[in-house]
């Protein structure tokens, strides 16, 4: 029953975060608000949701361990399945000053992480770090955006040129009501799974919650890497790692205080810092992440994955 609550959870959240996206698109532009700004802000906010309602019910339910696993192991995820995958069909490459820029930002959000975790539990004032930076991060992808708007505009104003008022906001009535749903759900059966298998909830949010929340940008980069939009792949990873540390953490410390269970501190943080710098390598010199890479990647995630479960999770 729990595994069900899980899937189906999973499940609610992937399908009302889409119909959300694609309802506040549509209502972002007939109030006037420019394509441009609600494909930096709207639409990364929508695609974020899923994770963010997971992160904040599961520290409102006591589970602080699947609220950072559900981070932490989807940046990890994000940067050696999400990417290695996708390199196995069609090689990466990075953009130039784009994604250096983005990627130093990146680097930055994970190094502030770990020292806020280092200074652990996540209370208040790391929430308003977090969020201060977040905002900062928006402010200065909007200054950027408006000087290379690229197809972004036309991208996001053909996602809402379909819609009509009625399906706009059926499509936002069901992703408020089902990304809410999904989360209780999902916490639900992770919960239920960690107790039942004696496996920690920091394992559980690392692994089966990370994956899952991080289909959607799998799909989206195996799209994009296929149609030769390496760009696009490159900086979806990139900027899903970004918004996870700072507004998904920044949000969810809201809610605090959440403690930072030993393994964290001893393993996982510094995984997913390692991921950042094993990107940069690529990032930095340009060089594109081949078949050679990809295959390197997910065996490293699979080793990764093989570790917390021998270990049966024990960081808490």
């Amino acid at each position: 029953m729990d595994i069900l609550f899980l899937l189906l959870g999973l499940a609610l959240l992937l399908i009302a975060g889409d119909l959300l996206v694609r309802g506040a698109v549509a209502l972002s532009l007939r109030l006037g608000i420019p394509a441009l700004i609600v494909g930096l802000t709207v639409v990364a906010f929508g695609t974020s949701a899923p994770e963010l309602l997971i992160s904040i019910q599961a520290a409102l339910d006591g589970a602080p361990g699947i609220a950072v696993g559900n981070v932490v192991g989807s940046n990890i995820a994000n940067v050696l399945l999400v990417l290695g995958l996708p390199a196995l069909f069609a090689a990466i490459a990075p953009s130039h000053a784009e994604s250096r820029r983005s990627y130093f930002q990146m680097l930055g959000a994970s190094i502030l992480l770990i020292l806020l975790c280092l200074l652990g539990p996540l209370h208040f004032w790391h929430a308003a770090v977090l969020l201060a930076c977040f905002a900062a991060m928006l402010v200065d992808m909007v200054r950027e955006g408006r000087k290379h708007p690229g197809h972004l505009v036309e991208d996001i104003e053909t996602l809402a040129s379909y819609m009509s008022q009625r399906r706009m906001i059926l499509f936002l009535a069901l992703g408020i009501v089902g990304l809410p749903l999904g989360a209780r759900f999902l916490i639900t059966g992770a919960v239920g799974l960690s107790r039942e298998f004696g496996i920690s909830e920091a394992v559980i949010g690392l692994t089966i919650v990370a994956v899952g929340t991080s289909l959607p940008e799998l799909a989206t980069t195996l799209v994009a890497a296929l149609r030769r939009h390496s760009d696009v792949a490159m900086g979806n990873v990139i900027g899903s790692n970004l918004f996870n540390i700072l507004s998904i953490l920044g949000f969810t410390s809201l809610f605090g205080p959440i403690p930072i269970a030993a393994g964290f501190l001893e393993r996982d943080l510094w995984v997913m810092l390692g991921c950042a710098l094993l990107l940069g390598g690529f990032v930095l010199l340009g060089r594109p992440v081949g078949r050679g890479a990809g295959a390197v990647f997910l065996l490293a995630y699979v080793g990764y994955l093989a570790v917390l479960v021998l270990s049966r999770g024990n960081p808490a």
